[in-house]
């Protein structure tokens, strides 16, 4: 079944802002907002929820401490110890103040990559993706209001046009 959209097009992104409160305000459902860069703000107006990826980059630091551990105390302590610089190799907690930048490194490694991973998986972002924007404005100097119609369509292109839209087009997703 196909749903009726309005998209309303701003070309400030501080009309857009008020817009999105007012609209929000009078109950209607804001689809998608797409805009030319990141505006400060705009996924608390919608009553978006607050992103998690920051667990899921802990979680992968973790994974990469915990990588960089077990991959010296093998490389550097079981499989081939050596002297350096009169460092003992007995054991690995002797030897664990020389390991930190490593430790350290690979901590960062692990979370910064897998979470730009996880971050392109999530947006189901992959190479060669059909671009989803509905109109190539809006990767220039245009602001897009994606709100679906439920009732009258009158009232909320006038609500629309009030926020200060420059343009309002209506079509069928």
């Amino acid at each position: 079944m196909a749903s009726k959209v309005i998209h309303a097009y701003y070309n400030d992104d501080d009309v857009l802002m008020q817009a999105v409160k007012k609209v929000k305000a009078a109950r209607h459902h804001i689809e998608e907002v797409y805009c030319p860069f990141p505006v400060h703000g705009l996924d608390k107006a919608m009553g978006l929820a607050p992103t998690r990826i920051a667990i899921t980059s802990f979680m992968y630091g973790c994974l990469g401490l915990t990588v960089a551990v077990v991959m010296m105390n093998f490389i550097m302590i079981q499989d081939w110890p050596q002297d350096i610089g009169g460092k003992p190799s007995f054991s690995y907690i002797e030897n664990m103040p020389a390991f930190v930048p490593i430790m350290f490194e690979m901590t960062v490694f692990f979370a910064a990559h897998l979470m730009v991973i996880t971050f392109y998986l999530r947006s189901r972002l992959w190479p060669f993706k059909e671009a989803e924007n509905p109109d190539v404005r809006s990767t220039d100097d245009h602001f897009i209001m994606e709100v679906e119609v439920h009732g009258n369509e009158s009232d909320l292109r006038a609500l629309l046009m009030e926020t200060g839209a420059v343009e309002i087009n209506s079509l069928e997703k």
